[in-house]
């Protein structure tokens, strides 16, 4: 693995100027250099976890500022994967279009995060299983006060969930389902009955998208992750709640009529993002943009 961008000390890339050359934020090119007799982070070589813990690093919280509906102080990013041509997922699955380092990098973000936000759908398709514990993660998540592991919140509005899985019934912390109020009232019972902690996200059947960002935080959750799948991201990102994307580009072709990564509703204006990084391996790149949004005079 080696990194793209930002580039780092020993690229010799300049500006026409000959001063070094800046990123997007307007830090030198070098700010990412190596620590004195460190690796090179442009050499062809596997991350350790502390590195690639280090290059995924959720911003210093609070983020951005309270909106309606949604609280200061809560960042959620999406993970997600996709081939040349577009596809989330072959033959149901997104696992076909993974890698050994893609699997890394998914380790690292949820060893951050603290809670892991996905669909119903995903949940049946990928077979979920409670988040486990990683020792590299365990005195970094000590330190700072948190749980061993990220809860897995799961969004479902009919709860069409099978609670006898180990998802439900042998998490490290309990798993979150959130649903809408009006909800099929034998379902919340066998939610809670398998120890699920049921959150009411929404009125009605449907689960506002925004409400869930807000109740996770509620809570303490304020470190996100969404895995999709595309249907809940897209509804992540009509609501203008997601605050950045991690896009795994596999150099692979599929073809057929699988969903893109983000599938719902077009948005009214597109929603603009900027580059934070780019690491390479084995012809997988792996990408952070993160949402440009209008806050006070900054532009974050």
């Amino acid at each position: 693995m080696r990194r793209l961008f930002p580039l780092s000390a020993e690229s010799p890339a300049e500006s026409p100027a000959g001063t070094p050359a800046e990123s997007p934020a307007g830090t030198p090119a070098g700010s990412a250099a190596r620590p004195l007799g460190g690796p090179s982070p442009v050499e062809d070589r596997e991350w350790t976890l502390e590195e690639l813990a280090e290059a995924y690093a959720y911003p210093d919280l609070p983020g951005p500022e309270a909106t309606p509906g949604r609280p200061a102080g809560v960042w959620l990013r999406a993970n997600m994967v996709s081939s040349l041509d577009g596809a989330a997922h072959h033959d149901g699955r997104s696992q076909p279009l993974s890698s050994a380092a893609d699997m890394r990098i998914f380790g690292v973000l949820r060893g951050l995060a603290d809670a892991v936000v996905v669909g119903a759908e995903t949940v049946r398709q990928e077979g979920y299983r409670p988040a486990r514990a990683r020792e590299p993660f365990a005195a970094r998540r000590a330190a700072e006060g948190r749980p061993p592991v990220p809860a897995i919140a799961v969004i479902s509005a009919g709860l069409d969930l099978d609670f006898s899985l180990p998802l439900f019934t042998e998490p490290l912390v309990p798993t979150v389902v959130l649903t809408g109020a009006q909800a099929p009232a034998e379902r919340l019972a066998a939610a809670r009955a398998a120890g699920a902690e049921v959150v009411l996200a929404g009125e009605g059947t449907r689960v506002d998208p925004a409400r869930v960002v807000a109740a996770l935080a509620e809570r303490g959750l304020t470190r996100l992750l969404t895995e999709g799948g595309p249907k809940l991201l897209g509804q992540f990102a009509a609501a203008g709640v997601l605050d950045e994307l991690c896009l795994s580009l596999a150099p692979l072709v599929t073809a057929g009529d699988a969903a893109r990564i983000i599938n719902g509703p077009g948005l009214v204006e597109p929603e603009r993002f900027t580059l934070a990084s780019v690491l390479e391996d084995a012809g997988f790149l792996f990408t952070r943009y993160r949402r440009l949004r209008q806050e006070g005079n900054n532009r974050l």
